[in-house]
């Protein structure tokens, strides 16, 4: 019998995993894929929580620490395959095409000052000089040099891989309810049943679709984003660039992941020629030398919304060893970290993290179970 049951094998359930098991706990994770293969895989790994939380000064407080846990988070992990990073610090460049644009980058440059964080507000003339093929008529620029990316298949293939060596494993199988049992709880899917004192909820948009007794199910829905792989014979950008339309992650081998369109479709997981259209031609409005890319595929993630696009985090009242952990939306890898520190303190008891009360699953509690 395990410690703890972690339904969900993403960056997110994987990250869970492997804090825990560094505490000594004995992990089982079930997910009806394996690793990494729902949402991670089609994540473009941003960790840029001054422009995800530009709307939401809650969310950049929550990414911005997150941020800076990335480098304990990796700590100890084994590079990605042929010795590419597992992720880089090596900022982003968000352009203004327009005066209108121009005046949103100004405003948020003075709120960035104010908040003591280092950034540049860059001339249309300076960008060209900064990423060479960005389009030729840009107003400005911020740049944000703290920001990076991480490879998150990687990143959550090197996280299992330390959970196993520290006993954990895994089990394919979709879960359907959960329920408690004694002092246990005990999770019921569709290869049988499993329990533990503690389970941890980290399944992502198919979160909403468990039963749990005692509760309504996650307050989660899932929104498609596509995500276009594209290729240069040589490295084209240097850095994050974001659009008004879409965001271009580069990496060194030359290849360059183009996201993501945000689609109100269900869980269908088809990618689409309208998405695909839509990302290629906003991709080139900025950088025109993508129409000369290699189109190398399309991957399609369902991304867990809660209803605020904060995160879901905190202990059930009617499964008291039960702890979601869902919700993330597009900023499961940037908040991986923050997650997995704190399920690691709901597990050893300790509740006291201010960021608990911000994303308590328990602010939902007055709706109505569906």
């Amino acid at each position: 019998m395990a410690d703890a049951i972690v339904i969900g094998a993403g960056i997110i359930g994987c990250g869970v995993a492997d804090a825990l098991g560094r505490d000594g706990w004995r992990v089982h994770v079930l997910d009806p894929r394996g690793v990494g293969r729902g949402a991670t895989q089609a994540s473009a790994g941003m960790l840029t929580p001054y422009s995800e939380g530009r709307h939401d000064p809650v969310l950049e407080r929550l990414g911005a620490r997150s941020l800076a846990m990335w480098d304990a988070f990796i700590a100890g992990l084994q590079e990605a395959p042929e010795g590419a990073p597992l992720y880089s610090r090596s900022g982003s460049l968000e352009l203004a095409l327009d005066e209108d644009e121009a005046a949103d980058l100004q405003q948020r440059a003075g709120i960035l000052a104010r908040d003591g964080i280092e950034h540049s507000l860059v001339t249309g003339s300076q960008i060209r000089q900064i990423e060479r093929d960005v389009v030729a008529h840009c107003h400005s620029g911020l740049l944000i040099p703290t920001h990076g990316y991480a490879s998150a298949t990687d990143v959550t293939a090197a996280l299992w891989s330390s959970s196993e060596r520290r006993g954990a494993r895994l089990t394919q199988c979709r879960v359907q309810r959960i329920e408690r049992e004694g002092d246990a709880v005990r999770v019921v899917s569709s290869t049988g049943s499993f329990a533990a004192p503690l389970v941890v909820l980290a399944a992502g948009s198919w979160g909403g679709t468990i039963e749990i007794a005692g509760e309504p199910s996650e307050p989660v829905r899932p929104v498609r984003g596509q995500l276009l792989y594209l290729s240069w014979p040589e490295p084209s950008l240097r850095r994050i660039v974001w659009g008004t339309r879409c965001y271009a992650v580069p990496w060194p081998d030359g290849t360059v992941l183009v996201g993501a369109t945000l689609e109100d479709a269900g869980f269908d997981e088809r990618a689409t020629v309208a998405g695909v259209r839509e990302l290629l031609d906003a991709m080139c409005e900025i950088v025109p030398a993508a129409w000369h890319a290699s189109f190398t595929g399309v991957r399609v993630g369902l991304r867990p919304g809660s209803p605020d696009a904060l995160p879901v985090i905190g202990r059930s009242d009617a499964i008291p060893g039960l702890v979601h952990a869902s919700g993330h939306y597009r900023n499961g890898v940037l908040l991986a970290p923050l997650t997995a520190h704190l399920v690691s303190r709901i597990a050893r008891g300790d509740e006291t993290d201010p960021a608990l009360a911000i994303v308590s699953p328990r602010r939902f509690s007055g709706r109505v179970a569906t």
